[in-house]
């Protein structure tokens, strides 16, 4: 059998991270190789660890002046590249190489691109007075949200939701769907960017 390994790049908590390895954590054909990111003190490293995932921790040089993440991806036969709250832009030899999703807490093309991340977007979405928010997961390319849409979900927002209840609600649709959407990439069942 066959097994699909994805390696999880992350930047901070890593709730999303913790979330995908416990889903596929009895799977049989799709295996969370390793976990990757680009602050050494993020706790996401602490989540991997307790759950035996090989960690990697690299720096801006690293990831975008050599070819090293780009080789040792290729040596653990990574078939899918997951962005879970991983900050920094991909780049092009990474992209190149391997399918690469990203999960933005957001209805894109709404509140995307540079800066857009988190609670800046939660604050975007309360101050514009919008009525729904929600998830993106989309194919990463070489600009900010910008790649091919594979899924949304929405939520309602009430008038009342300050940007800390938007985020609690774009939260919980992450955890509910973004290990779906991540397998059915990998089985083949979601659009091929």
């Amino acid at each position: 059998m066959n097994v699909k390994k994805v390696a999880l790049f992350a930047s901070g908590s890593g709730t999303n991270v913790q979330n995908v390895i416990e889903y596929f954590a009895d799977n049989e054909i799709i295996d969370v190789d390793s976990v990757w990111c680009n602050n050494p003190r993020a706790y996401v490293l602490e989540r991997a660890e307790k759950f035996n995932i090989d960690t990697f921790i690299f720096d801006r040089e690293t990831f975008y002046k050599s070819q090293e993440i780009l080789n040792i991806l290729k040596k653990r036969k990574v078939d899918l590249v997951v962005l879970a709250g991983f900050l920094w832009l991909i780049p092009d030899n990474l992209i190149q190489n391997f399918p690469i999703i990203n999960i933005h807490p957001a209805l894109l093309p709404k509140y995307g691109g540079k800066g857009m991340y988190g609670m800046n977007v939660h604050k975007a979405v309360v101050e514009n007075r919008d009525l729904e928010s929600g998830i993106s997961v989309h194919y990463v390319n070489e600009n900010y949200d910008d790649g091919k849409l594979i899924f949304q979900a929405k939520c309602k927002i009430e008038p009342s939701d300050t940007p800390e209840i938007v985020a609690k609600k774009v939260h919980e649709l992450e955890y509910k769907y973004f290990p779906e959407v991540i397998e059915s990439v990998l089985l083949g069942s979601a659009e091929k960017e």
